[in-house]
């Protein structure tokens, strides 16, 4: 027992030293450095919470990767094995996923977490939040340091603030990999496109590690978002060149280039087929919908595994993603909370439309809102037909959220309602 609390207090250590010289570095960011430590502490909190209410996922993830913990301590040969496969054999215990799973994979990452944490949850969970925590500051710092005059606390509010975005990516959660994975991907995107040249060789490899992460846990969404950054670096590529300088040439390029991306992939892999596609959109749905007759849900009777179909009802699903709990639908308390911060969502979304019309959408490229914003409008479009359970929704649409209300607080008006909550804020 000795040697595994000693090598916990060297890894603790190790992470801590790591926190100690990372934290002042965010902290001198002008204009929101000083969110840091308030950030910090909400997601301690959150975390805290999240870890003492914990799921029924949570215990699963934890009581399996203590039994590949202990495989690792006993026969690390047959763990290092296990790591490429698809199935988990230990003693009596045995567990068999296929395909690319997100549950193996953080079954797997938690393993190795346990020698810091010695087993404890509650450490394991604030490993993922932390993680979390860092990949969404280091957006914010890119992009306040890329654009000086864009808000300045528009990444900070929809990364580290917004009331779901802080809950499902605090402690053992999907989600505090998906979205600080897909943040730090973002963030090194924008650095590579944008920044200077020095340092170039390291941001890739980090782009590249981070994007196999986001891939793990989530790797259609991934697809999705991939697609989009490739589009703002050829453009950006081609802005370069003098090209592709009107906003109608760079909506082109990228809708080009997604169709184009979208027909290769259909020609790899059978799954991205239209016909397969829908066929398995089709059955998410169906599968969902059984499971959520007595609960709050959506519903799609015309609904068919059609392209045609599923074009047809994109728009509904995408309003039902943006809306739907309201905050009278269903009696729990979070369809209540849920409800409360759609509302929110629907006067921040009104806002940014009167600035758009009014012609102060901010300061960000073009380029860059309208990648994003694809990605948004794909993924809401793929999770409001897919998934009809509210609850679910609500988790499974923060893969988008924090990007959308990014966006959404970009403009003028928000930037002087920011201003001015930081200054009664502190």
């Amino acid at each position: 027992m000795l040697p595994k609390i000693i090598l916990a207090l060297l890894l603790n250590a190790g992470l801590l030293g790591l926190l100690g010289w990372w934290l002042p570095r965010m902290r001198q960011l002008p204009g929101v450095g000083r969110w840091v430590l308030p950030t910090l502490l909400l997601k301690l909190a959150v975390t805290a919470l999240s870890v003492l209410l914990l799921s029924e996922d949570g215990h699963y993830f934890q009581d399996w990767s203590l039994r590949m913990t202990d495989q690792l301590w006993h026969e690390p040969g047959q763990w290092g094995r296990m790591l490429f496969t698809d199935e988990f054999k230990w003693g009596r215990h045995r567990l068999v996923y296929h395909g690319f799973s997100n549950t193996l994979f953080l079954i797997k990452l938690l393993s190795v977490f346990n020698l810091a944490s010695l087993g404890a949850a509650l450490l394991n969970g604030l490993y993922l939040s932390m993680f979390s925590f860092v990949g969404c500051w280091e957006l914010v710092r890119q992009l306040r340091l890329r654009w000086p005059l864009a808000t300045a606390g528009a990444g900070v509010v929809a990364f580290l603030g917004w009331p779901t975005v802080v809950y499902w990516t605090s402690g053992l959660t999907k989600e505090s990999l998906l979205v600080g994975s897909g943040a730090l991907v973002l963030a090194l995107v924008v650095y590579l496109a944008y920044g200077p040249a020095a340092r170039r060789l390291r941001a890739v490899l980090g782009l590249l590690a981070a994007a196999l992460l986001h891939f793990k846990m989530r790797y259609f969404f991934a697809v999705v978002l991939f697609g989009n950054l490739a589009g703002l670096g050829l453009t950006r590529t081609l802005q370069q060149l003098g090209a592709a300088r009107s906003r109608w040439a760079q909506t082109a390029l990228l809708l080009a280039l997604l169709a184009a991306g979208a027909w290769a992939a259909s020609e790899v892999s059978p799954v991205f087929r239209a016909n397969k596609f829908t066929s398995q959109l089709q059955r998410n749905y169906s599968s969902l919908l059984k499971t959520s007759r007595n609960r709050p849900h959506l519903a799609y009777p015309e609904l068919r595994p059609t392209t045609a179909s599923v074009v047809q009802h994109a728009p509904q699903a995408i309003v039902n993603a943006l809306v739907r709990p309201w905050p009278w639908e269903g009696r729990m308390v979070l369809y209540l909370i849920a409800g409360l911060e759609n509302l929110l969502l629907l006067l921040v979304l009104g806002l940014a439309g009167v600035a758009v019309l009014r012609g102060r959408p901010g300061q960000l490229p073009f380029a860059l809102v309208l990648a994003l914003l694809l990605y948004c409008l794909i993924l809401a479009a793929l999770l409001g037909l897919t998934t009809p359970n509210l609850g679910t929704l609500n988790r499974y649409r923060v893969s988008f959220l924090p990007f959308l209300v990014l966006l959404l607080l970009q403009n003028d008006y928000a930037a002087r309602w920011l201003r001015w909550l930081g200054r009664r804020v502190f």
